[in-house]
Parts: C-alpha cells; structure tokens; sequence
C-alpha cells in the first residue's frame, strides 16, 4: 500500500514544475491527477471480482503482481510525456494498478478480521496514507536536483521491482472466517450479498454519496495543498531545521493521514461505524474552518492542513467497514470496490476548487464549503444511514432464520 501511494500524496510536488518545463496550464496537469484518482477507483471492482472468483491462495498475488508492472509503466510514461495525452495515459495506467493493489489489501483485511474490522482494514489503509511520507522529501530532493523526470522514472522502477517480489506473500483465508457474535453498537450482517443485490440497495447509494462528498473535500487538499500554500506566500518558507513550510506540511498530512485510519477505525468497532463517522466529520469541519480563518501563516497551515488530514483519511477504514458489515464478507472486495469507486467520482470535482477560488478571489470559500459538506454528511450518517441500516440488517437476520 504504502509503494502506491506516491502519484496521489506526493503529486502536489509534480505540478510546478511539469507547468514550468512544458508550459501546459495546471487546470490541464490536474486533469490528469482526476484521471488517476478515476482509474484507481472506479476499474477497482473488476479487480475485486477476478480475485474473489481466482480464491484466496491465486488472486491476491496475481493481482499485487499485476499492479506492480502497472504501476512501474505508468510512472516511466509521465517521465517521458511530452503531451498532454502521454501524461493522461500515464495517470491512467499507474492508476489502473494502484486500484488493484488497493482492492486486494483491504478485500484481505476485512475478510480476515470480522471482529475487529474498522483496525484492520484502518492499519491496512495507513500504509496508503502514511506511507508517502517516507518518501515525499526523497522525491521533492530528486524533483530539485535532477527534475521530475528522473523522479517519476526511478521511483516508478524501484516501486515496481518491490511490488512484484512481494506478491507472491499475500492470501486471503482459505475458509470462512468466524463472525463475532451480534452486537447492538456493532450491527453485522450474518451472510453475505453479491454486488447485483448490493447495488439495489438504498443503503449502498446513501453511503456512496456520503463517500463523494467527503472524499472530495480532502482530495482537493491533496492535489492543491502546494498552489495553496504558494498562494499564501509561505510555500517555501524555512520554519524546521531548513525544511521548507510545505515539505513539512507535506510530512505531517501523510503521517496524520495514516494515523486516522487505524485510529478511527477502532473506534469505530467499539462505538458503532456511524457515531464515530459523526465525531470525525464534524472534527473535519472544524478543520477547515480553521484553515480559512487562520491558515495563513506557516505554522498554523501545517497545523490546520495536518487536522484536515487526519479527520479525512478515516474514510478509507469506515466505509469498507460499513460495507462489509451490512452486506457481509464472501464478495467484500467486489462489493468494498464498488464502493470505493466513490473516490472517483469526487475525483472530477477537485478542479471545481479552481473554479471557486479564481470567483470568490480567494481559497477561504472553498475552505468553507468543504466544512459545510462535512457537517451535511454527519447528519446524513446519524439520521438516515443509521437507521437504514439497521433496518436491513434485522431483515437479513430474519430472513436467514425464516430460511434455517
């Protein structure tokens, strides 16, 4: 996880100088962050399907294997694009196997550990989120001393070498794995639906939308956190042992990041998915709202950008979560990708923070309808997603009985 986290949490150091050295607007280099954030979401459940049919010893390595090889193309084309095309398609393919790798790991965590779901799948998807911070000064050192070709060449070579010799260490389990007894905080479905039933449930389209809404608030953090603190005029100020306020920035997201996924998630299997989707997005409101208020100096934006970091990257343990214990776990890396494809779809309205910017004449607004979105979502998961939830679980539950 950690090896395909690059493109997304370190893609604000390529932007700059891929303007600079082909002169393409970053309305149109952003075009092809959307493209990877859509490939690495949306053709996940076809990778879902084929490993949950290829079984647990088969699937997972052929499909880390995979991704790897794709991965590694994929950085090497934007090394080499000299076209608005080549680096679309670069995007397109390093996201392709990003999205597999993405699909298997946290298909394997949420079948392994029913009873402790929410950690495991969090831990999984820290590697995702934290993982780039070992790597974001190595590439911003490359990036400055030898250009961002040579950064998205070798690191795309060495990720990819790693991701192919470690495939063959991952399986899932070999049987079902026995669910924890039923819990009224902890609602669990008893068996399982494939992803044609899934995708006719109410409660899957509620949480997807609930899914678009906060992803896309924090992706666009992601891809603009380096036009953003450029455009407060601190972007390259020194303020740690000669590190500059975005390379710290850049460190403090990613650990944060990771942190909250594991964090939230075993919270979430103690108190219940929904209530601690409501502590967590409300926090992220806050955050935001702390960043157009106050973000304008250094230390604060690292404050305020880590805060915004660590209250959205929770998503990614809490939602497949949610998933799998409403619709159960034989099919939960189809059914978990199906819903991840919701990262996709937020993908395309990250460049709509330009668009609002460049209209209200400052970043504060787009800050401040981030917030608004969060506090929209928490009601959403305490007053509709809850109950409806619940509601389908009793009736599962009644039907397998009526059927034993």
């Amino acid at each position: 996880m950690a090896l395909i986290a690059n493109l997304q949490y370190a893609w604000t150091l390529f932007v700059d100088p891929i303007h600079v050295a082909r002169g393409w607007s970053l309305a149109e280099i952003q075009w092809a962050f959307s493209i990877f954030i859509a490939t690495e979401t949306w053709l996940t459940p076809a990778a879902g399907a084929i490993v949950d049919r290829l079984g647990p010893r088969r699937g997972p390595g052929l499909a880390i294997a995979t991704g790897g090889v794709l991965v590694g193309f994929g950085w090497a084309i934007n090394a080499f694009a000299d076209s608005l095309v080549l680096l679309y398609a670069g995007a397109a393919l390093s996201g392709t196997g990003a999205g597999a790798i993405y699909a298997t790991c946290v298909g394997n965590a949420v079948k392994w550990y029913p009873d402790r779901r929410g950690l495991a799948v969090g831990l999984t998807a820290a590697g995702f989120g934290a993982g780039a911070a070992l790597s974001v000064i190595p590439i911003r050192i490359t990036i400055a001393a030898a250009g961002y070709q040579q950064a998205f060449l070798w690191f795309g070579i060495g990720q990819a070498v790693i991701l192919v010799a470690v495939a063959c260490l991952l399986h899932g389990p070999d049987g079902q794995v026995r669910m924890p007894p039923p819990s009224a905080r902890l609602q669990q479905a008893a068996g399982s639906v494939t992803s044609t039933e899934m995708l006719r449930s109410p409660v899957f389209w509620l949480m997807y939308v609930m899914f678009v809404c906060v992803s896309a608030s924090g992706l666009m953090a992601t891809a603009q956190l380096g036009p953003i603190a450029k455009d407060f005029g601190i972007s390259t100020t020194a303020i740690f042992f000669g590190a500059s306020t975005l390379s710290v920035a850049l460190v403090v997201d990613n650990v944060l990041n990771g942190a909250a996924r594991p964090a939230f998630g075993a919270l979430s299997d103690r108190i219940g998915r929904e209530p601690t989707m409501a502590v967590a997005f409300t926090l992220g409101a806050i955050s935001y709202w702390l960043l157009a208020v106050a973000g304008q100096t250094p230390w604060t934006f690292v404050i305020c950008a880590g805060l915004i970091f660590f209250t959205w990257g929770e998503i990614f343990s809490l939602f497949p979560s949610t998933c799998t214990d409403t619709f159960g776990p034989r099919y939960a890396t189809a059914n978990a990708s199906l819903l991840y494809t919701a990262k996709g779809t937020s993908a395309f309205l990250v460049p709509l923070a330009n668009v609002l910017k460049t209209a209200a004449g400052g970043w504060e607004a787009v800050f401040l309808v981030a917030a608004a979105t969060n506090v929209a979502v928490v009601l959403l998961a305490l007053f509709v997603l809850r109950p409806l939830r619940r509601k389908q679980i009793r009736r599962r539950l009644l039907a397998e009985a009526s059927a034993g």
